[in-house]
């Protein structure tokens, strides 16, 4: 959400700080060939620059007051030729609104399937950032209820609205507003006491709880690099930011050490480490104040649309989990969702989103969202203009590179089926027999905090993060500390559309534990195309941090050696395994560095860990009759 590369790229205004920056192995530069083939591998297709001037009056840059006087820098950008009254699509923003050396803000460039039926375009940076007044705070909470004369985003929203609609000539009175990562967290916040003119929202790739599912933690687990780079990005000067590039994150977040080292590293002139260390069970600052949008939400006040991707690194989870919070009060079906094949923002960011990694997705998936769903569903709201989408739920199915439609989400009518974990690493629908003792019927390993599993394929550059999930699995092959299990070959194809859920029985050596699980598909050795044979592709993985088994709020140590069952979500898929297709399940308790490593013995707080409390652990998953792990499947019946 924090420090997506496109926005990153952005100038920003940190807090003026000095810290020292843990040492990083430099890897001999990629020549520039070798640079331009990973960003075309990966997808990332940028929009074609337009001739905004040919297309807009002059901007009007203007300071608009707020009700307690700060003014915030808003830019307007009034459509040349027209003559009807027009609505307002208001975008506000921490990444600066009018970057200095363009005459037009890049990000206006992201409208371009709205040109044509004619919009007024609102950019504003936020409080304290760039030309705006006031103090910036990182995903600034909302007011507490008793505080009338405060201030948050929902009423600098409110207030913004207030002011457009009064004094821009020529709007019809209604105002939309979206935005994508920050700026999707912002969208929720419009919902919030929502203006009267306030028509339509779509929070896209927004967070909605950062404990559980979305930047920082999954799980209780910290994502140890993406939370660390978010705290450095946002609140230190560029020099001191991580390198990107040809550099191994790996070997660098090895060689930073235990968190705590971290801690000290920083010398406090990070609010967001401090907190991270201050916060490493769930409680109220995670659920209100860092993201929490759950508390807040009272029902269904706005049009919504939510959008993510299957492949989204950051917030996959706060737009679904955002999305059915609100179903529950969508008595006009006001409240949509659509889950595509893109990164964090790839919908947006991307030309046409028809290429990942190895996959050709048949179709320009992400011009299809903008031009069939996007600019319609706000023009519907806005304009009066052509229907909505004929479902709630718009989901592109993977594998099978159709878009599906559901009448909501989660979709009903799935029929559920378990995939057990058998003995000679088989996997089948069959469970073991009940003959089958806990005494022999387990597999094990050693995992080791100081030779952790890496997350990608080594080294890990920065450019890859985006489609990291979408990666070939095979990186890990042949590592003792990675339990795997596979299928035959699939007679017959099914697609699976939910939340897949692990049911895992499984014990440590140790005190502490994490637990990672993924659901891979395993191409044929035949494929057509030829850097699909035998691919691994993971359908789905996740964590999980075993100190909050029975507790997000009250950890608690793990019993050595006792067999202890997690029921862990694997989150929402959309997917179809073929036929000639092997289902593949792997085990392993490090994904370094995008999860720190747990110490595996009993501390208090992971965050001050020190290298003494780092030991080996062995593992053992079971799969017995008593405790069989399996994976819970929801089949679609209709493929």
């Amino acid at each position: 959400m924090l420090i997506c590369s496109h926005l990153v790229g952005a100038a920003v205004a940190p807090i003026a700080t000095t810290v020292l920056l843990a040492p990083a192995v430099l890897l001999a530069p990629a020549p520039a060939g070798a640079q331009e083939e990973v960003m075309t591998r990966y997808g990332y297709e940028d929009r074609a620059d337009l001739d905004l001037a040919a297309i807009f009056e002059p901007k009007w840059d203007v300071m608009v007051p707020m009700r307690d006087g700060v003014r915030l820098h808003t830019e307007i950008y009034i459509p040349r030729g027209r003559t009807e009254p027009l609505p307002i699509m208001l975008e506000r923003t921490p990444y600066y609104a009018n970057p200095q050396e363009q005459e037009y803000s890049i990000r206006l460039d992201w409208y371009e399937e709205f040109f044509d039926d004619g919009y007024i375009f609102v950019l504003q940076d936020l409080r304290g950032r760039y030309e705006s007044e006031g103090e910036f705070v990182t995903l600034r909470p909302n007011r507490k209820p008793d505080d009338v004369d405060g201030t948050d985003e929902s009423t600098d929203f409110y207030d913004t609205i207030e002011w457009l609609v009064n004094n821009v000539p020529g709007n019809n009175g209604r105002v939309g507003t979206w935005g994508i990562s920050y700026g999707g967290f912002l969208a929720t916040r419009a919902m919030v006491d929502p203006h009267p003119a306030l028509a339509a929202v779509s929070p896209q790739a927004s967070c909605a709880d950062m404990f559980i599912g979305d930047d920082f933690h999954h799980n209780g687990a910290f994502r140890f690099s993406y939370a660390y780079e978010a705290a450095v990005r946002f609140e230190m000067p560029p020099e001191l930011w991580p390198p990107e590039g040809a550099w191994d994150k790996y070997t660098r977040y090895l060689e930073m050490g235990p968190l705590s080292r971290v801690t000290e590293m920083l010398e406090g002139n990070s609010r967001m480490w401090n907190d991270y260390v201050a916060h490493p069970n769930l409680d109220e600052y995670w659920e209100t104040e860092m993201c929490g949008v759950f508390p807040y939400l009272q029902g269904m006040t706005v049009p919504a649309l939510h959008v993510t991707g299957w492949w989204d690194a950051e917030d996959f989870y706060g737009p679904i989990e955002v999305y059915k919070q609100l179903e529950e009060d969508d008595d006009d079906n006001e409240n949509f969702l659509v889950l595509g094949p893109w990164r964090h923002g790839g919908w947006t960011f991307e030309e046409v989103g028809r290429k990942v990694l190895d996959f050709d997705l048949e179709s320009e998936t992400a011009r299809y969202f903008r031009d069939e769903i996007h600019a319609p569903w706000f023009a519907y709201w806005l304009k009066d203009k052509g229907s909505l989408p004929a479902a709630e739920a718009i989901t592109f199915q993977t594998g099978s590179n159709e878009w599906k439609q559901y009448d909501s989400w989660p979709a009903v009518g799935m029929v559920p089926r378990n995939v057990y974990l058998r003995a000679d690493g088989g996997v089948s629908f069959d469970p073991p027999p009940a003959s089958e003792g806990d005494d022999t019927a387990y597999d094990e390993y050693v995992s080791d905090p100081d030779n952790p599993v890496p997350f990608q394929y080594r080294p890990i550059h920065y450019d890859r993060w985006h489609y990291w999930q979408a990666e070939d699995q095979r990186f890990v092959d042949g590592r003792p500390d990675v339990l795997t299990w596979e299928s035959e070959a699939l007679e017959e194809g099914f697609a699976i559309t939910g939340d897949i859920v692990a049911h895992l029985y499984a014990s440590t050596s140790g005190g502490g534990a994490d637990w990672i699980v993924k659901l891979i598909d395993v191409y044929p050795d035949d494929h057509p195309n030829p850097a699909l044979r035998g691919y691994q592709y993971m359908v789905a993985g996740e964590v999980f941090r075993a100190r909050f088994r029975n507790s997000f709020r009250v950890p608690e140590p793990v019993v050595p050696n006792e067999i202890t069952p997690y029921t862990i979500s694997l989150r929402d898929r959309d997917h179809r395994f073929q036929a000639g297709h092997r289902i593949m399940v792997q085990v392993q308790s490090t994904w370094f560095p995008v999860i720190d490593r747990n110490p595996q013995t009993w501390v208090p707080n992971i965050f001050e860990a020190v290298e003494a409390d780092f030991a080996k652990a062995t593992k053992r998953v079971y799969r017995s009759g008593a405790h069989p792990t399996h994976i819970t499947l929801l089949v679609n019946p209709k493929g």
